[in-house]
């Protein structure tokens, strides 16, 4: 029994699963706020200078299938700001990361 809770706490070492597990947790949690940041702060305000309306219900009928564009560019429009806000606090890291190397 002492082998195999000694494998199984190598094997922990060696590939890093601690630090990955970690990683996972705080990327769960950082996914979490930078949604709430979407949501709560920046979809409002691109509903302020969108025409009025509910524009993420807009759809399209084609060959009788309706095609929900609005779902489409609200889920497009969402990456783009979550990427952009994610993009802009790595930069801010790495400049004080940077700061600290030199």
């Amino acid at each position: 029994m002492k082998d195999l809770t000694q494998g199984f706490i190598d094997f922990l070492k060696e590939y890093g699963v601690i630090g990955l597990a970690i990683a996972v947790v705080i990327g769960n949690a950082t996914k979490d706020l930078v949604n709430s940041v979407v949501d709560s702060l920046i979809m409002p305000l691109v509903g302020i200078l969108l025409p009025a309306g509910d524009w993420q219900e807009y759809s399209v009928m084609v060959l009788s299938a309706e095609i929900e564009v609005g779902n489409l560019l609200a889920a497009v429009l969402d990456f783009v700001i979550i990427a952009l806000v994610i993009y802009a606090f790595v930069k801010y890291i790495l400049r004080k990361e940077d700061v600290k190397k030199v």
